[in-house]
């Protein structure tokens, strides 16, 4: 007998996910992990760039770093002397381009393997990521959960997670923070899956 699928498995877990589920394309979720960056530096200095912007505004700066950089910076590139000024002159603030140089600096040190991250488990990369200036606990789960690709993480810090339970259960309010991870609970080992859904649920029901 084949096994079920993932999203099988997760919609078995939990009658009020199941209906979001059914009435979900699944093309539409699984494209949400299209085009993330493999390379993990680009990844956490997207994160650093994506903060407190719009995703368009983060996009648009992040063309102009690669026009800069003749593409994505390396850490060698973002140690030099005067890549504060190009990145400023991008559109990064001199706080978002001293944690992406820091982030560099700590990388070129050796001081920061990011191929460690492989033999770590989720608590040991949130750890290691929230120890560098300018990433906290939700930058951490994001690159757990899209460039790492780890199956089973939620983030109950996340404002679009919170209002996606909120739809998904009818509620009056959205839950708290606390709430939300008490929730999500039930959807282990499938809580990056069950996200994507919870986010695809937000975009299909703007208020």
């Amino acid at each position: 007998m084949a096994r079920p699928k993932p999203h099988e498995e997760l919609a078995a877990l939990d009658p009020q996910l199941a209906r979001l589920i059914e009435a979900t394309d699944p093309k539409e979720v699984l494209g949400r992990l299209v085009d993330r960056d493999r390379d993990r530096f680009v990844a956490l200095c997207r994160i650093i760039v994506g903060q407190q912007v719009s995703t368009a505004a983060a996009r648009t700066i992040w063309g102009r770093v690669e026009e800069a950089f003749d593409g994505p910076p390396t850490p060698e590139q973002l140690i030099e002397p005067d890549a504060e000024e190009r990145l400023r002159a991008c559109g990064l603030s001199g706080r978002k381009a001293s944690y992406a140089i820091g982030i560099a600096e700590a990388i070129v040190a050796e001081e920061l393997l990011l191929d460690s991250f492989d033999s770590m488990s989720d608590d040991e990369v949130i750890e290691a990521v929230v120890a560098m200036r300018g990433l906290g606990r939700w930058s951490a789960e994001m690159f757990l959960m899209f460039d790492l690709g780890r199956p089973d993480v939620f983030s109950g810090g996340d404002l679009g997670l919170r209002r996606g339970i909120q739809i998904a259960y009818e509620l009056d309010e959205m839950p708290s923070p606390e709430e939300a991870v008490a929730i999500a609970e039930r959807w282990s080992p499938h809580r990056t899956l069950a996200s994507l859904y919870l986010w695809e649920a937000v975009h299909a029901n703007p208020r």
